[in-house]
């Protein structure tokens, strides 16, 4: 079941580690999640690493659709913690694809559709 519904406000999620949209200061764009990138032949085997990381992170619920986007005009906090959680995921997933197929994704912008 999917929700748009993120405990707390987004000050919540910049201080709970247990909230899906929270950042760690460690977590950075160019940040890679799998050792071995994506690179056509390997897909099962990045998959399943890739859905242990983010699993890890607290993030799979944004790449499976079970955190959705909040609405922009009811929530607009919680709209700009998600849009940033996002953006990052979408550019761990970027960076964890070999550069002649992250090409085909690289104008994505949402890490669910992705």
């Amino acid at each position: 079941m999917a929700t748009d519904v993120i405990s707390g406000s987004s000050s919540n999620a910049k201080a709970d580690i247990s909230n899906p949209l929270f950042i760690h200061q460690s977590d950075h764009p160019s940040m890679m999640l799998v050792s071995k990138p994506l690179n056509g032949d390997n897909y099962s085997t990045w998959s399943h690493a890739t859905k242990i990381s983010l699993s890890a992170k607290n993030k799979l619920g944004v790449v499976d659709g079970t955190v959705t986007q909040p609405s922009v005009k009811t929530k607009p906090d919680d709209h700009a913690s998600w849009q940033k959680c996002n953006d990052m995921i979408v550019a761990w997933i970027i960076n964890s694809i070999d550069l002649n197929i992250s090409n085909n994704i690289f104008y994505m912008t949402d890490a669910h559709a992705i």
